[in-house]
């Protein structure tokens, strides 16, 4: 009942910003928090940045300082913006939807930083 559609991946050099988005559709008032998460190859998916439906945000440490989550109500989307990227931020991007009964996923989209 909830859609998730993520955009704005694609290859940054180390140091630079890229910002993802992931526009939710649906049952838009029943999603408690979104997340954003990400899984390197060769690695287990990872807890990247949070915020909850109050607008309280958390993100990991290893990119706290760096990353920003942010929502805009108006445009049912959620933005990860990425600054001062390093080439270990490179992974594949899923956002996700936490409900009552479980997790909606994105579709996951790539970030590549170049070294």
């Amino acid at each position: 009942q909830v859609q998730l559609v993520e955009s704005g991946g694609g290859l940054v050099q180390a140091g630079g910003s890229l910002r993802v988005s992931c526009a939710a559709s649906g049952t838009i008032f029943s999603i408690n928090a979104m997340g954003w998460y990400r899984q390197a190859p060769g690695k287990q998916r990872e807890l990247v940045a949070v915020i909850t439906s109050g607008g309280t945000t958390s993100h990991a440490d290893s990119v706290k300082g760096r990353f920003i989550i942010s929502r805009d109500n108006a445009k049912n989307t959620v933005y990860l913006q990425m600054n001062s990227l390093k080439p270990e931020d490179t992974a594949v991007y899923y956002c996700a939807a936490d409900m009552v009964y479980g997790k909606v996923w994105g579709q996951g989209i790539l970030v590549t930083v170049s070294s």
